[in-house]
């Protein structure tokens, strides 16, 4: 059985819908904390159960008679939580149910002197997928596209895209990378270890996307560089909290040293076909 954790998040959702295009119902289960939500997978014949990264034995009983499972990254972080030794829980729980492979959705930039924070816990989770003793697959992913919406916020209708320095990213799009995922949890003997970045065919950076509005929406739209203490005081009396605002600026920091900027021919192998751009997730929007 393969098994896949958080199958009610953008990703993990992905994910199943893609394998269920390629794999009988009953060889797919899923993990996650609220069941009900994943009601419409259990009557299309996949095994749901419940399990939550922060208690180990919730998930022993999630993973039973999985031969791999997925590991979808938490996001514990976001809410002051430890996804570190949440993933050491679910690597843990894998091996007990004795699935002989794990793969983690890690990041392409996944480092532990990444100024981006998010990239120190996906370089410690690879370093105990490695000491585990268990076959794994580290997705390299590229840096999600829909992020982007977030970061334009009003700019097609304001006019001004105001935000720090940015630097090249390698944007890629959830449909792409759950479609990559699915192809890699069927092909058994394929990648060991991380894979080669899974990135889009382009790095852009935000004067590209300012200039792809300015396509979209037939409108002008200015890329106006404010400092990272600009940025912050503008979040913050919006009311993110001060954690927020380090991530965001992190991000930018990152991007700035060109963490992000590195493109692979490795995702369009998987798909056979090219990767959807940015201006192809601009215009699908969630769908990508």
């Amino acid at each position: 059985m393969l098994v896949v954790t958080g199958a009610s998040g953008k990703l993990g959702r992905r994910i199943v819908e893609q394998l269920l295009e390629v794999v009988p119902a009953n060889r797919v289960g899923v993990s996650v904390r609220n069941p009900d939500g994943a009601s419409g997978l259990a009557q299309r014949g996949v095994r749901v159960r419940y399990g939550d990264f922060a208690k180990a034995d919730s998930l022993v009983s999630s993973f039973e008679g999985a031969s791999q499972v997925l590991i979808v990254s938490s996001n514990a972080a976001a809410v002051g939580g430890d996804p570190i030794a949440q993933h050491r829980n679910a690597i843990d729980a894998a091996r007990a149910a004795g699935a002989w492979r794990i793969i983690y959705t890690s990041h392409m930039g996944a480092s532990s002197s990444s100024a981006f924070p998010p990239m120190h816990t996906h370089a410690a989770t690879e370093v105990m997928l490695r000491d585990s003793g268990t076959a794994w697959t580290a997705l390299r992913n590229g840096f999600y596209a829909s992020t982007i919406e977030m970061m334009i916020g009003d700019a097609a209708s304001s006019g001004v895209l105001a935000a720090p320095q940015d630097g090249k990213v390698a944007w890629t799009a959830h449909a792409d990378l759950a479609a990559a995922a699915a192809a890699i949890l069927v092909d058994e003997g394929r990648f060991d270890g991380p894979t080669p970045p899974l990135t889009a065919a382009e790095a852009q950076d935000l004067s590209d996307v300012a200039a792809i509005l300015v396509e979209l929406y037939a409108k002008p739209v200015e890329r106006r560089v404010v400092t990272d203490e600009e940025q912050a005081a503008m979040m913050a009396d919006r009311g993110a909290p001060p954690a927020a605002v380090e991530m965001t600026l992190g991000m930018y920091r990152a991007a700035r040293n060109g963490e992000f900027a590195p493109t692979d021919p490795a995702l369009s192998a998987l798909l056979r076909r090219k990767p959807l751009s940015v201006r192809d997730v601009l215009t699908k929007g969630s769908d990508a």
